[in-house]
């Protein structure tokens, strides 16, 4: 979850426990994942203390996210993944099980804390993460590198399972959350960290999923590329802009471009 080289901040209470704190690709081909992805966001990539098999990707400096290789006897999809902070990860699968989600994986020790891979009763999965964050946690927070957004049959539901398995209903003042334009919003610091919607109509081929959605500076350019690179085009809007595109990776993996103006 973290990069190599720089100092880490322990994950300690309530704070920070709930909120997306990283994001994970697992895919078949690293150097193919990593020449897709630095030509179409830009991004740069260094080694991460998870082993050779993940690669830590930066924009301008910046973790954004890791790759890293599907283990291929692990029940794991090539996708993305956005994991959440907690406090402790037994008590909070324990949690997803106990509201009928369902626990894939963990939580598993790794060099820098413990993860775990989890669905929610309605299919969208999702990570827990207990562990060290990246460095200059404050200002990774303030200026997330990706949006986060469930679309979902029920977000109201949902609002009531993530709430519960994370512990947001125990947030306060600029931590909370509440209901606004339609949406669930989850904020953190004050700033928006994810929304929870219904689904959207014009996408009625995607399933309930957890989207990340990129910003980028011209959206067309870089669909554009993606498309040349073996992408394909699933959508042109997506949960936050009008105009946007929503895109399978070569490799399988479901993500989304949006203006850098659409803002979360």
């Amino acid at each position: 979850m973290t990069t190599a080289g720089t100092s880490r901040m322990e994950i300690t209470g309530n704070a920070v426990t709930g909120a997306p704190c990283w994001a994970t690709l697992l895919t078949h081909d690293i150097t193919t994942a990593r020449d897709f992805y630095g030509q179409v966001l830009g991004w740069e990539f260094r080694s991460s203390p998870m082993g050779e098999d993940w690669a830590t990707a930066t924009a301008g400096g910046i973790p954004v996210a890791s790759i890293g290789a599907v283990d291929p006897a692990l029940p794991v999809a090539v996708d993305w993944t956005a994991y959440f902070a907690v406090s402790d990860s037994n008590e909070a699968a324990g949690r997803v099980r106990e509201r009928g989600g369902t626990v894939a994986i963990g939580p598993v020790d790794t060099p820098t804390g413990r993860a775990t891979l989890a669905a929610d009763p309605t299919g969208p999965t999702f990570g827990l993460w207990e562990g060290r964050l990246v460095a200059d946690w404050q200002h990774w927070r303030l200026h997330r590198p990706w949006w986060l957004v469930l679309e979902s049959a029920d977000p109201f539901a949902a609002a009531l399972f993530y709430g519960a398995v994370l512990d947001w209903e125990h947030r306060e003042g600029e931590d909370a959350v509440g209901y606004e334009d339609d949406e669930i919003v989850l904020r953190d610091h004050g700033h928006v960290a994810a929304r929870l919607r219904p689904r959207d109509p014009r996408n009625p081929a995607l399933h309930p999923r957890w989207n990340l959605i990129f910003p980028v500076p011209d959206v067309a350019e870089a669909a554009d590329r993606a498309v040349a690179l073996g992408a394909e085009r699933l959508a042109e809007t997506t949960p936050v802009a009008d105009v946007g595109a929503v895109l399978r990776d070569p490799d399988g993996a479901v993500f989304s471009l949006a203006p850098e103006s659409a803002g979360l």
